[in-house]
């Protein structure tokens, strides 16, 4: 019996018209081909398979018992061939995919309801798995352990990102606070102020931190946290600075109790963008949870 690597794939087209048609002009025509050529590729069928495949009756040509048996397997072979090489599609409505994303509390916070709102209402049988970050992030998202990243920055080689929008930092701050009535809060006297950092990684919170050393003037942290969250939480009643970006201070100001102030001009703002692994570029359901996040977003 011949191995699949040793048989001229091209012979299955005339394969499956010659036993349909019964007939090798039909099957040429069939196949937009010549007579000549037709017969040719029967003469090779017959020597790959070891059959005749079409003898001559008297109503014409007949199929051998090994031809009937080709055509009844062609029957169920072909259609998940084509299935194969055809451009695969994505249906929300049935699917029942697992979507695996990972981002910091504030990515998570920001998306979830909007999106998972979109989400299940198109694909509501479809799942959604948001997971920690943390240092080897990038790594999971390459080893293919997480299929989309919601982050600030730009990811390194080879992922694939696509900005969703930028955002700036305030700082959220005790009423009580000897700087809560400023309209602006220098660059001298927010490192003056205690801080808490959210450990996005190794200790640091990614773009503020990277602002500030890069300027040679870092900031004390007097508690450092891990999720952005907690930081707001540990504001009230204290003398303690929390660089939240400026929506999430917002949503997590107390009136009355805790106050948000724009963020030293130094530190600036900061790209947010999804990233992922290349070999999800052409995943028909990968592409719809992109397009999903990104329509969430423009209309929200």
């Amino acid at each position: 019996m011949p191995r699949i690597e040793s048989v001229d794939l091209n012979l299955l087209a005339p394969l499956h018209a010659l036993l349909e048609e019964r007939h090798v002009s039909r099957a040429a025509a069939r196949l937009h081909t010549t007579q000549p050529s037709m017969s040719r590729a029967l003469q090779r069928l017959r020597a790959t398979l070891g059959d005749e495949l079409l003898v001559r009756g008297p109503g014409g040509y007949q199929l051998t018992p090994r031809a009937e048996r080709i055509q009844a397997e062609l029957q169920q072979a072909l259609p998940r061939l084509e299935h194969v090489f055809s451009g695969e599609t994505f249906d929300p409505a049935t699917s029942a995919r697992a979507f695996r994303l990972a981002g910091t509390d504030y990515t998570v916070s920001l998306l979830s309801g909007p999106l998972l709102g979109r989400v299940f209402e198109q694909s509501p049988g479809s799942t959604v798995l948001f997971s920690r970050w943390h240092h080897a992030v990038f790594a999971d998202a390459e080893h293919g352990m997480v299929d989309l990243l919601i982050h600030g920055g730009t990811p390194p080689p080879p992922l694939r990102s696509h900005v969703l929008f930028e955002e700036g930092y305030s700082c959220l701050i005790s009423s009580h606070h000897p700087l809560a009535q400023c309209s602006a809060m220098s660059l001298e006297d927010y490192l003056d102020c205690a801080h808490i950092v959210i450990d996005v990684t190794d200790g640091r919170q990614g773009h503020v931190d990277r602002r500030l050393e890069s300027l040679g003037r870092p900031r004390r942290a007097s508690v450092t946290v891990p999720y952005h969250a907690a930081a707001a939480s540990m504001v009230p009643g204290t003398s303690l600075v929390a660089t939240l970006p400026t929506r999430f201070a917002i949503q997590n100001a107390a009136p009355g109790i805790t106050t948000v102030i724009p963020a030293p001009d130094e530190i600036g703002p900061m790209s947010y963008a999804m990233s992922w692994h290349p070999r999800l570029d052409d995943d028909a359901a990968h592409r719809w949870l992109r397009d999903t996040i990104i329509s969430t977003l423009n209309t929200n």
